[in-house]
């Protein structure tokens, strides 16, 4: 469904509209756990459809102009923003949090294979 036809549905028929596509949905996936059908095309246009119906619900709820939404998202009017600013260089001595990271995942797949060894080496005793 286009979104335009979206925006232009009414309260009642945009809440009618989520939940035939859920409806759908369900069906859908009910079918395909067990093997009626192969298409997952229409699988994925349902869960599209139905994400932007519920955003143009959230947008209603939370009084989001629509006319700023799409010239900000189709033109090239909106005015530019200057990037932001980089962030400071690390200390020196001190590691980033990437770095602290990469190498405590490191050590946690090196253990298991510690473990294994030593249930092997004490299976032989």
């Amino acid at each position: 469904m286009n979104i335009e036809k979206i925006r232009n549905l009414g309260p009642d028929e945009l809440l009618h509209q989520q939940r035939d596509a859920a409806d759908q949905l369900f069906r859908l996936k009910f079918q395909l756990k067990m093997g009626q059908t192969s298409g997952v095309k229409k699988m994925r246009e349902l869960r599209k459809d139905l994400a932007r119906i519920k955003t143009i619900a959230r947008e209603r709820e939370l009084g989001i102009d629509n006319a700023a939404v799409s010239n900000a998202a189709g033109t090239a009017a909106a005015p530019k923003q200057e990037a932001a600013p980089a962030a400071p260089p690390a200390a020196p001595g001190k590691k980033s949090s990437r770095a602290v990271a990469k190498k405590k995942s490191a050590a946690k797949k090196a253990a298991p294979k510690k473990k294994i060894a030593a249930k092997k080496s004490k299976a032989k005793r």
